[in-house]
């Protein structure tokens, strides 16, 4: 049970992580940016909005400069994001990727010249305040733990029925899919790619890398598919900035809630940590749900 008055035993690299998860957010603002516009490209041409990406369509996406440099930007979001997984906490650095909403929202507005209005601004307010919050709390409070067998077990059983209910809901309702069902799943997704790829870090740092890393690196491959699938779907049919503000927050909330529940991260944090944790992460869900009602171009 968490004592008020347990210590908390601080590693200050831990503190190295936060800035390189910065500039991951920059760089997955970017991606989301260019990656959208060379998907409105494509459904531009072939005419075949709200129906989701189809094979070919998803080659074509290929023969887009502006989709690939996103692509490669994301890329570099994700290397970075893995290398400050590798000297903190999820939860410290996870929700950092909020701040790739605020670059989004600014360039997106001026780019498709659609001015946001007031409900979208206090969205966003609601959703980088709720996060921000949560990372300070998470900073002086988190703690990194290894990552035994048991942990990781959990994690991948887990995974498989996620993976599996998605599958199954999309092979069924693909046509009912929306823009707000898209974010949510890759968002629950990603959360669970940047859980793997903090075990798989984690496991190679203490030189045990066998047959369970190499199934979590597979579980990693493959959460991450099928949440890229979602993404380019999200942005067919919402604005960019909606999409980052799903990704930002609900990935990070399932990660922190795999990082508290499984990795034991907030074990040594006191309760009114866990109360922070509770009240940021609501706040912040408010603010994407906002911004998914009252964004200009998603009232469609």
């Amino acid at each position: 049970m968490l004592q008020l008055t347990e210590p908390i035993d601080l590693d200050p690299k831990q503190f190295i992580g936060i800035p390189l998860a910065l500039v991951g957010a920059v760089f997955l603002s970017l991606g989301a940016q260019f990656q959208h516009r060379g998907v409105a490209k494509v459904e531009a041409r072939t005419n075949q909005a709200d129906k989701g990406l189809n094979g070919r369509q998803m080659m074509a996406l290929l023969g887009r400069p502006s989709w690939v440099l996103g692509t490669v930007m994301l890329g570099l979001a994700i290397v970075f994001q893995l290398t400050s997984l590798g000297f903190s906490p999820i939860i410290v650095v996870q929700p950092l990727g909020a701040v790739a909403l605020v670059i989004t929202a600014v360039l997106n507005s001026r780019v498709s010249k659609v001015k946001l209005n007031r409900s979208s601004i206090v969205s966003i307010m609601l959703c980088v305040g709720g996060v921000g919050l949560f990372v300070l709390v998470a900073a002086f409070t988190a703690v990194d733990k290894p990552v035994g067998t048991r942990e990781l077990i959990v994690i991948l059983i887990v995974l498989a029925v996620v993976l599996a209910l998605f599958a199954v809901g999309f092979a069924f309702l693909r046509r009912r899919f929306k823009a707000i069902a898209y974010i949510v799943g890759a968002g629950v997704l990603y959360g669970f790619v940047a859980t793997l790829a903090k075990v798989v870090i984690s496991r190679i740092f203490q030189a045990d890398f066998e047959w369970l890393t190499v199934l979590a690196l597979i579980g990693l491959l493959a959460a991450a598919a099928l949440g890229g699938y979602f993404v380019q779907n999200a942005y067919s049919s919402g604005p960019p900035d909606l999409v980052i503000a799903g990704l930002t927050v609900i990935d990070p909330l399932v990660a922190v809630g795999i990082g508290i529940l499984v990795l034991g991260e907030a074990s040594q944090a006191p309760l009114w940590a866990m109360f922070a944790f509770i009240a940021c992460g609501a706040v912040a869900v408010v603010g994407v749900f906002g911004l998914a009602r009252y964004h200009p171009q998603a009232q469609h």
